[in-house]
């Protein structure tokens, strides 16, 4: 069973960055994909983007790319989310979560069955 625990999250004003981390153990991440998944107030939780674990391939939601960008560093068995130019609408718990399916891309957080405890990244106007 993976373990997997987000950091990063705060509060920062529009326009401004940050960086998530998840850090996973407890597992063999060869044929994983990860993901960052957020859920704002009163809605769904919705994709923001994605990573296979063993090739690097890349997936974003059409609303944060070219702001947002993920990436692993397969050495630390972590996945990065790195976030510019938020916008208030970026207001969410952002969740880390990873699938052993293997297809590709996969965005639907049923498809996920490992999640983290969620951080919160809050963006003032």
């Amino acid at each position: 069973q993976v373990q997997l625990v987000e950091s990063g999250g705060g509060l920062v004003q529009a326009g401004d960055s940050l960086r998530l981390s998840c850090a996973a153990s407890g597992g063999i991440f060869t044929a994983y994909t990860m993901g960052w998944f957020r859920q704002a107030p009163r809605k769904e939780r919705e994709f923001v983007a994605s990573i296979n674990w063993s090739s690097g391939s890349t997936y974003y939601a059409n609303s944060v790319k070219g702001r947002f960008t993920i990436s692993r560093d397969t050495a630390k068995n972590t996945v990065y989310l790195q976030m510019n130019s938020l916008k208030p609408e970026d207001t969410a718990v952002y969740y880390c979560a990873c699938t052993t399916l293997r297809m590709w891309p996969l965005t639907a957080p049923r498809d996920f069955g490992s999640w983290g405890q969620g951080t919160q990244v809050s963006v003032s106007s």
